[in-house]
């Protein structure tokens, strides 16, 4: 074999542009963060602080999410199909218009051009879908459409002056209803026994219900929503493979390690919406959030990232035990910040927050070092030459 069958394609320039807007996001995400539990960052904007949520969800994870369904709706290759670029596109865009609107508007700055851009990812998201299911009409892909109708809904509500407080429920839901229709493809034999994929839809329509009520009747929206939260975390990891594969060595132990501990953390925020229904602000608001997006979708990210990362740059990702100490970093930082937040301790509440955003911009190194060196050629022998290889024994010599 030559060794430039060896060589890899490089990496799309539009999709490398995509990735460095994400990182972009992530990266003034993080800081607002930092100014959100009141410690030093290097961008000292109280009013970069008041993007954090949606930086991170739409910004972040929704480029990274529309990214892959776009790479992945592109597998075909057939060029129709580049238009869902386009949204992954539109969600750098609202990255890029809500950073300058701040920088030049400060605390004046409308969420209009945001909106406008988020929404439109969203709705070619949503529209990726459509497309999806034409090809494969499967509940797994409904799932993850209504989780792209929830992200749609969640970003209008935002540019029409919603309190993000009332809306971060829609934003989750993106986030969850992705990653739930992701286990139910990526493990479909597991799920598709008796009525296993039909029940879970069924819960998420629940869930649905649940949003809708937050809006209109809060007392008893959140504690369905709480209820329904529940439900689908414990019917989904009764019938998911990480239940098994956490017996194993190695990745598979990981990313089973990484699963479990996100149904855990949705479990844990769908328990206190029931017990104590709205949480619109203090420790217990910040847990129930945190436990959604960190708890579950981070800890889901880490487990799916050897999966994902290669479709997205074409470079493997193999298993690395760095990677231990990411899952570690960000679930200790949670429990941390749960309980220093339910005895008011701000000190320890901070650095639980502060762990945690160590524990992701960790994850970022591990990622592109373990990549970086995984992508490097190995040393080979090379045969020797005809000259200088020994010459086969005569018939005489053999006798």
């Amino acid at each position: 074999m030559s060794s430039k069958a060896l060589v890899k394609p490089p990496l799309p320039k539009g999709r490398l542009l995509i990735l460095s807007g994400a990182m972009v996001a992530l990266l003034s995400g993080l800081d607002a963060a930092l100014l959100r539990l009141g410690l030093k960052a290097p961008v000292a904007s109280m009013d970069l602080a008041s993007l954090h949520g949606v930086l991170m969800i739409f910004g972040f994870l929704g480029a990274a999410i529309t990214l892959e369904r776009a790479v992945a709706l592109q597998s075909d290759r057939r060029r129709i199909s580049l238009w869902a670029y386009l949204s992954p596109v539109a969600a750098v865009a609202g990255t890029a218009l809500a950073l300058t609107q701040i920088a030049l508007h400060g605390a004046e700055a409308t969420r209009l051009l945001p909106t406008l851009a988020w929404s439109a990812s969203m709705a070619l998201l949503v529209g990726i879908y459509v497309v999806v299911w034409r090809k494969q009409p499967m509940i797994a892909v409904l799932v993850q459409a209504l989780g792209a109708v929830a992200g749609l809904a969640g970003i209008l509500l935002w540019g029409r002056g919603f309190e993000i407080a009332q809306i971060v429920p829609w934003w989750c839901a993106f986030l969850i209803f992705t990653i739930i229709g992701e286990r139910l493809e990526l493990a479909r034999i597991t799920f598709a026994r008796g009525s296993t994929e039909a029940r879970v839809l069924g819960e998420v329509i629940l869930t649905c219900v649940g949003l809708v009520m937050t809006l209109f009747a809060p007392a008893l929206g959140y504690p369905l929503l709480g209820l329904a939260l529940v439900i689908v975390a414990l019917d989904t990891a009764r019938h998911d493979i990480a239940l098994r594969t956490i017996r194993l060595p190695g990745a598979p132990r990981f990313m089973a390690a990484c699963m479990l501990a996100g149904y855990a953390w949705m479990i844990v925020a769908g328990s206190i919406w029931v017990i104590r229904g709205p949480v619109f602000s203090g420790y217990g608001y910040d847990t129930v959030v945190h436990a959604l997006t960190i708890g579950f979708a981070l800890s889901m990210v880490l487990a799916h990232a050897p999966v994902i990362i290669p479709a997205i740059a074409r470079r493997d990702l193999p298993y690395n035990r760095a990677m231990w100490a990411v899952w570690g970093s960000l679930q200790l930082g949670l429990v941390i910040r749960a309980l220093a937040g339910a005895r008011m301790a701000e000190g320890a509440w901070q650095f639980g927050g502060a762990l945690d955003i160590a524990g992701v911009l960790a994850f970022v190194v591990v990622t592109v070092t373990t990549i970086v060196i995984a992508g490097r050629p190995r040393a080979t022998t090379p045969p020797a030459p005809a000259a200088e290889q020994a010459p086969e024994p005569s018939p005489e010599a053999a006798k």
